[in-house]
Formats: structure tokens, C-alpha cells, sequence
């Protein structure tokens, strides 16, 4: 009976600490969508309420009506989305290229890639500037793209070659034999079998994209071409801070990546499931 009340306890103990770390999690995000919903007044009263007294969107409403705006999602979508596919795809041919061949320097540019994901990101920002300037193509959303592929591409290789790694090499010798190209038995033999693996690239590579401030900071200047992450930070006044229209704005860029992440979270499952099993 004692073992059985200790037993209790113990799940007790545990259940609590998870709503507690829930808890510490999930706050923010409380804070933001209510004050999202607030007024202006109420959004900057002090003390501060938890809950709305008066519901109200009309932050949505000016946001979404704000000039500008509208052209900064779809920026952002755009930079992002092509930030992903150009990771992947770059990545996927690198890691096939570690995974399937054996050429001198192999390991020494595999620990180069993983070596250059110490360095921080503020570092190369300078050299990366200078880069795109001489070759004119600083203010343009092709810089972006590519410094922030440069940023994803060494993770999305290594998280690559390790699921290639998990398909046997059989599969690949048994379709050369009936005539297959590399080429084809990566696109018909390797891809069907890290879809999973691959579609979590992707979304690392496009979350990283879309929350990025620091390169769209210093590599984009043009009005009609700044990004979401830029156009929030134009929200802060030099007299006035817009609180209310920052957190609504906040919630609708939130909206895409937990809104990716809901409709592929099958793939991600199964990514985390098969790299349980076959690591």
C-alpha cells in the first residue's frame, strides 16, 4: 500500500512539473495573443490585466490595413520558402555525394561543415556585406536568400547524410544494375525514403529564414522590400510605442510557422521516429 502511495506520488510530482514547464512556455505566447486584444489604453495601463476587458481587434484591423504590411508577409514568405528549397536541395545532393562516394578529403569537409556551425552568424555578417556589394547585389531579396542558405546549409548536409546512411546501399547497387544513373537512383531509390527527413530540413531551414532580423537588417534598405521580422521592428516609435499593433502583428507572423508546423507535423513525427530506430 506504501509502495503503491509512493507510486502516486511520484506521477503527481512529475504531471506537476510538466504543467509547470508548460506553463513557463505557453505564457508568453498568452501574453502576446491578449494584449493583441486590447486597447491602446488598456494595452499600456498599469496594473496590467491578464485577460481583456474590452475584446476588441481593431489592432489586427490597422495592421492588415497598414501599407506596407501585406508586401512584408509575402516578402518574408518568399525569402523563407526559397531559403528552404534552395537548402534542401543543395543539401540533399551534398549529402548524397558524402553518403554514396569515397574521395579524398571526404571527412576533412564533412568536419569543415560541421565546424562552421560554431562560428557565430554576427561574424560573417561584415565579409558577407562586402561580398554582395562588390557583386551589386546587396538590397535584393537573391542576397538574402543566399546568406541565409549559407546559415541552414551545413546542418541540412549532416541532418541529410545520416538519413541517406540509413538506406541500404543495395538499393542503389541493385538499380545501377538495371541501368540506373546516380542521379536517378537518388531521385527514385534515396528520396522516397528520407521524405520525412527532408521535409524536417525544410522547415528548419524556412523557421530560420522567417525569424531572422540581423541579415535583413543589413542587407535590405528598399521600403517595398523589407520582411516581416523588419517591418514589426518599424513599429517602435521614437515617442510612442504601438504595443497592441506590435503584438498583433507578432501573432500573424506567428501564424505561418505554427501553422507549417501543424500540417507537417506527420513528417516530422516520422523523421524523429525513424532516427530513434535506425541511429
Amino acid at each position: 500500500m506504501q509502495q503503491r502511495q509512493q507510486g502516486i506520488t511520484y506521477w503527481i510530482g512529475i504531471a506537476a512539473a510538466l504543467l509547470a514547464m508548460a506553463a513557463y512556455n505557453l505564457l508568453p505566447f498568452f501574453w502576446m495573443i491578449s494584449s493583441s486584444l486590447k486597447t491602446d489604453i488598456e494595452v499600456t495601463s498599469f496594473p496590467a490585466t491578464i485577460l481583456p476587458k474590452a475584446l476588441t481587434t481593431a489592432a489586427y484591423s490597422r495592421i492588415w490595413n497598414q501599407e506596407g504590411f501585406v508586401l512584408y508577409f509575402l516578402n518574408s514568405v518568399k525569402v523563407s520558402g526559397s531559403t528552404a528549397l534552395l537548402s534542401a536541395l543543395v543539401g540533399v545532393f551534398c549529402a548524397y555525394g558524402f553518403s554514396r562516394f569515397r574521395f579524398g578529403g571526404r571527412k576533412l569537409l564533412m568536419t569543415l561543415l560541421l565546424a562552421s556551425q560554431v562560428i557565430p552568424g554576427v561574424l560573417l555578417v561584415g565579409p558577407y556585406f562586402k561580398m554582395m556589394t562588390l557583386a551589386g547585389l546587396y538590397d535584393t531579396h537573391f542576397a538574402l536568400i543566399l546568406a541565409q542558405t549559407t546559415l541552414t546549409l551545413p546542418f541540412s548536409v549532416w541532418m541529410l547524410k545520416g538519413y541517406i546512411d540509413t538506406v541500404p546501399i543495395e538499393i542503389d547497387q541493385a538499380a545501377e544494375i538495371d541501368g540506373a544513373s546516380p542521379l536517378q537512383c537518388l531521385i527514385y531509390c534515396i528520396l522516397p525514403n528520407i521524405l520525412p527527413g527532408l521535409v524536417a530540413t525544410m522547415i528548419f531551414a524556412f523557421l530560420l529564414a522567417w525569424g531572422d532580423l540581423l541579415w535583413a537588417l543589413c542587407l535590405i534598405n528598399s521600403p517595398d522590400k523589407l520582411t516581416m521580422t523588419l517591418g514589426v521592428t518599424n513599429l517602435v516609435g521614437q515617442f510612442r510605442v504601438l504595443w497592441s499593433d506590435i503584438m498583433a502583428a507578432t501573432v500573424i507572423g506567428c501564424a505561418i510557422p505554427a501553422g507549417a508546423y501543424i500540417f507537417l507535423q506527420k513528417y516530422l513525427v516520422k523523421s524523429a521516429a525513424s532516427s530513434a530506430v535506425k541511429g
